[in-house]
């Protein structure tokens, strides 16, 4: 009886650690990838301007989303407490503009 019990432990534990040693994917195969984010000061400068735009205190807006427009330019989406924000920054950090989104 122990002996089975022994066997079964060892099927079961030897089940788990196949179950656990897969490989992660390649660089270029992850989806994030393939879209280049905006940095995070950049987001938080969108953030700020996206609160004076929708008259909420900047504690109440977070961003969702962002991605690189062009080589200088990224468009960061926005949650202003529940209403969608859309704002374009440079990489200096100049906000060319905010708009509600659709």
């Amino acid at each position: 009886m122990r002996a089975i019990f022994l066997s079964v432990t060892f099927l079961v534990a030897g089940a788990a650690l196949v179950g656990c040693s897969s490989t992660a994917p390649e660089p270029q195969d992850m989806a994030r990838t393939t879209v280049q984010t905006a940095p995070a000061d950049l987001q938080l400068t969108c953030a700020s301007a996206a609160a004076t735009s929708a008259g909420v205190d900047a504690n109440k807006v977070l961003p969702v989303g962002s991605q690189q427009l062009d080589a200088t330019r990224y468009q960061v989406e926005l949650n202003a407490s529940g209403q969608r924000y859309v704002c374009i920054v440079d990489n200096m950090g100049a906000v060319s503009s905010v708009q509600k989104a659709a």
